[in-house]
């Protein structure tokens, strides 16, 4: 069985997110969407809502679980005897810094690869904290995230 690990902050999940999350279960037997906590950033969600969000998301994808990890990837990849990584990518400035963790975690864990796919062009101007941005500035952000996920952000800018 080929599993996959699809990690991130998802704070708030996107559009463009579901769209790797949809491709990657396309390809794999199993995907698990795992959920940092980065501490660099200011987030919007708790880890524990954030994993019940993705839950109700992706809910119509029979492969995908979702879960979260404490410690490094790598770690928790052989935990979970996943074999690649599943990583989107935008724009050429996101290739820099995730190719650099790619090999990384290659150095620490030979055996597991990073897969990277390219975003579907309508979603590859989003992110999750420009999708904050415009929430909390009064924008519309209809079509850039699930309708559930938009009406959790507009109750916390409420």
């Amino acid at each position: 069985m080929r599993i996959a690990v699809c990690p991130g902050s998802f704070d708030p999940v996107t559009r463009g997110h579901l769209d790797i999350i949809e491709r990657a279960a396309g390809m794999f037997d199993k995907v698990i969407v795992a959920v940092l906590n980065n501490s660099g950033k200011n987030s919007l969600f708790t880890i524990e809502e954030r994993i019940e969000l993705l839950k109700s998301t992706c809910a119509h994808i029979e492969n995908v679980e979702v879960d979260t990890f404490p410690r490094l990837l790598i770690d928790y990849m052989k935990q979970k005897n996943a074999s690649v990584i599943v990583k989107g990518l935008r724009a050429v400035s996101d290739f820099e810094y995730e190719m650099q963790m790619a090999l990384m975690n290659r150095k620490l864990a030979p055996s597991i690869e990073t897969v990277f796919l390219m975003t579907n062009s309508r979603y590859s101007f989003l992110s999750s904290s420009l999708v904050r941005e415009v929430a909390r500035l009064g924008g519309d952000i209809t079509g850039m995230v699930p309708e559930l996920i938009q009406e959790e952000i507009y109750k916390r800018f409420s």
